[in-house]
C-alpha cells in the first residue's frame, strides 16, 4: 500500500485547526494533531479519533518535542502547519505569557522540525497583525500600527515575531515556508465564551439577552466561513513556489459589527436588542478588510459561501450545545 503524506497541524484541537484536521484526512493525508488543550478542545476532534489515520500528541509547543512524541508522529513530516496559539482576545489576554511563548519559541522549535525534517512550513497569522490600520483595505504590502505594549501586543507583536523568524528561516535555511493572514473567521466548533463577536452575538440572540456591543457599532469587520478558509490554507500550502511568500485570506464583504448583531438578530427569529454596554477598546480596529487580490492570483481562491449562510450554520452548531 502506498505510504500516505504526513501532515502535522499545531492546534489541532482548536477552532481552526479542527477544520484542518479533518478536511485533510478527507483529502487522504495521515494527520497528526498536537495540542496541550490550553485552548483547544476535545470535542472538537473527537469525529476523528477513530480514523486510523488520525494521531493526537498532546504536547506544548514551546517545548522541543520528545522521543515519545517522535515515535508517535513519525520518521517523516512533508507538511507541518503551524496553528498552536490562543487566538480570540478573552483567551490571550487571559493567556497572555503563554500566547507570547507559543508564537516566538513555540515558532522557532517548529521552524526548526522544519529544517530538520525538510518539511514544507505554514504559519497562520493573523489580520491583527495590522493592529488598528491606517489603510483600508489592507494589502499585505502594510506594515501596520500597532501598539507594541497594548493589551492586545501580547497577540499582535508574538504574530509579528512569528512572521519575522519564519521568513528568516526561508531566507538563511531554505525552509519552504509561507504565511497567511487569517482575517475574521467563524463556524463551527468556535467556543460560546471566546470572545468574539459572532459567538457572543449567537448566545446572546439564542438566549434572547440584548447583544452587547461595544461603542457606536460602526467599527467593521470581514466575515469569513470556516470552511472557505480552510480550503485556501491548504492550497497555500499545497501550491509550489510560495516560499517566502504572504497572502491574506479572508472575505472582503465588510460589515458594521451593527449589521451583524442586526443579521443574527434575524436568523435565530430572537427578541433581542442591541445595546451598546461601554466604549470600545482603545487598540480594538475600527476597520478590518482584506485586500485579496493577491489570494484570486496565486491561488485561484476567494470566499464562496455567504455571511447569511454562514451564519445559519454557526447558529445550528450553537443551538445543538
Amino acid at each position: 500500500m502506498e505510504k500516505k503524506d504526513t501532515c502535522l497541524v499545531t492546534g489541532g484541537a482548536g477552532f481552526i485547526g479542527s477544520h484542518l484536521c479533518a478536511r485533510l484526512l478527507k483529502k487522504g493525508y495521515r494527520v497528526v494533531a498536537v495540542d496541550n488543550f490550553l485552548t483547544g478542545v476535545r470535542k472538537n476532534i473527537e469525529p476523528l479519533i477513530a480514523n486510523p489515520d488520525f494521531i493526537l500528541v498532546e504536547h506544548d509547543v514551546i517545548q522541543p518535542l520528545t522521543p515519545s512524541d517522535y515515535k508517535s508522529i513519525g520518521e517523516s513530516i512533508s507538511y507541518i502547519y503551524h496553528f498552536a496559539s490562543p487566538a480570540s482576545p478573552e483567551k490571550y489576554r487571559k493567556y497572555s505569557i503563554q500566547t507570547l511563548l507559543v508564537n516566538s519559541v513555540g515558532t522557532y522549535n517548529m521552524l526548526e522540525l522544519a529544517r530538520l525534517k525538510k518539511s514544507r512550513f505554514l504559519l497562520a497569522s493573523t489580520s491583527e497583525i495590522y493592529g488598528n490600520p491606517l489603510e483600508h483595505p489592507q494589502k499585505e504590502t502594510y506594515f501596520g500600527n500597532v501598539n507594541t505594549i497594548g493589551l492586545r501586543s501580547c497577540y499582535d507583536e508574538s504574530k509579528r515575531f512569528a512572521e519575522a523568524i519564519t521568513s528568516e528561516y526561508v531566507r538563511t535555511f531554505g525552509v519552504k515556508g509561507r504565511i497567511i493572514r487569517i482575517f475574521n473567521t467563524f463556524g463551527p466548533n468556535m467556543e460560546k465564551k471566546d470572545g468574539r463577536v459572532v459567538s457572543n452575538f449567537i448566545t446572546q440572540a439564542l438566549l434572547g439577552k440584548d447583544l452587547t456591543m461595544y461603542g457606536d457599532g460602526n467599527q467593521t469587520r470581514s466575515l469569513c466561513f470556516v470552511s472557505d478558509l480552510i480550503e485556501g490554507i491548504i492550497l497555500m500550502m499545497e501550491k509550489n513556489g510560495l516560499d517566502g511568500e504572504v497572502v491574506n485570506l479572508g472575505n472582503p464583504d465588510e460589515m458594521t459589527i451593527k449589521e451583524i448583531g442586526e443579521l443574527i438578530i434575524k436568523l435565530t427569529k430572537s427578541s433581542s436588542t442591541i445595546k451598546s454596554v461601554k466604549s470600545k477598546e482603545k487598540d480594538d480596529p475600527d476597520r478590518r478588510k482584506p485586500d485579496i487580490a493577491k489570494a484570486i492570483q496565486l491561488l485561484n481562491w476567494k470566499p464562496v459561501v455567504s455571511v447569511s449562510d454562514g451564519l445559519v450554520k454557526t447558529i445550528e452548531y450553537f443551538r445543538s450545545l
